[in-house]
């Protein structure tokens, strides 16, 4: 049993890989500030800290007080798009709140590694399909700070020898998603649309292309990549295979809860049109624990725990910083 950190434990991501590495027998230390998830997702059996990882004091006496020995850091702002206008509030939360726990886990002494949930949003666009050996382009503010911790911790690994891996998940959903969100997630968004009678509201013609990834293939290889030193100091694209455009699937979600479907196209936005990653380097390394949810599958899990909780209002976001060539469907919002 080690003790472990993990970051952003309230979280969607966050609190499955919470689940799983409590499973595996190890003492947690979950860690959020609410800003994003809700304490109910957090595993009962984890130390619930509710802080900011832009705290500083906090974390430094985290660290002294309970000798991590493995941190996974999911805590972030992952909101791709709207990273555009809350610049600011991007790089406080997603690189400097990241460079804190990197300080604090080189100070310590104690982290034999570091895992950081990245993005594929590093790559950029018109690199198809993805792979890891790639140069980084990326196309907007969140994809480089995640690229810039990235780099921040092989940086800290050829000064200090502290060993990390780093996951770059796409377009994951599931169960305890954030469905109330209007900037991210369209899994949660159209069904949370759905349930309060709402059309589908679509970005563009709906082409763009995405390879959306149930949790169940991403959170269990992120907690067990620990025990897996084969794997340290690397990086893997995780998800999905098969990509699928925007408006499938609105089909598919309306499909599933049984309802004509009623779609608003919306004026497109600034975004990267087709994301897709190859994922030999992680079916390599872990295949034996991918189980290849497909898409309708997944779907139907997320549509019962949405059906059982019901729609969720979401809160307007009041960190805007830029407002020029945001999309007017966002104006609306602030």
């Amino acid at each position: 049993m080690a003790k472990v950190l993990v970051t952003g434990a309230a979280g969607f991501i966050g609190s499955h890989v919470c689940d799983h590495v409590i499973g595996q027998g190890h003492d947690v230390v979950a860690m959020d500030d609410l800003s994003g998830g809700f304490e109910d997702n957090v595993n009962p059996k984890a130390d619930f800290v509710k802080g900011s990882i832009n705290d500083v004091e906090l974390v430094n006496n985290l660290f002294a007080q309970h000798k991590f020995e493995y941190v996974f850091h999911l805590a972030a702002y992952a909101a791709e798009g709207l990273s555009h206008f809350i610049r600011r509030f991007n790089y406080n939360n997603n690189l400097i709140g990241s460079i804190n726990l990197i300080n604090a886990s080189i100070n310590a002494g104690t982290v034999r590694c570091f895992v950081f949930t990245s993005s594929i949003a590093v790559y950029g666009k018109n690199q198809l399909p993805m792979k890891e050996d790639m140069t980084p382009m990326p196309e907007d503010p969140y994809g480089i700070a995640k690229l810039a911790v990235e780099q921040d911790l092989k940086s800290a690994h050829e000064m200090f020898g502290m060993d990390y891996i780093i996951f770059r998940p796409h377009n994951v959903y599931g169960e305890r998603q954030n469905i109330g969100d209007p900037y991210r997630n369209v899994v949660g968004i159209f069904m949370n649309q759905i349930m309060q009678g709402k059309k589908l509201t679509i970005f563009g013609d709906g082409m763009q292309t995405r390879a959306f990834s149930h949790i169940d293939d991403v959170a269990p290889i992120i907690a067990k990549s620990i025990e897996m030193p084969e794997a340290y100091n690397e990086v893997f694209n995780i998800g999905a295979d098969t990509p699928y455009t925007v408006k499938e699937l609105a089909t598919l979600v309306c499909d599933a809860f049984g309802v004509s479907e009623q779609v608003e196209m919306l004026e497109a936005r600034n975004e990267v049109v087709h994301a897709y990653s190859n994922h030999d380097k992680v079916h390599k390394y872990f295949g034996h624990m991918i189980h290849n949810v497909s898409l309708q599958d997944g779907i139907g899990r997320m549509v019962a725990e949405a059906k059982a909780k019901g729609p969720r209002q979401g809160e307007k976001f009041k960190y805007i910083e830029v407002e020029k060539n945001m999309p007017p469907a966002w104006k609306k919002l602030i």
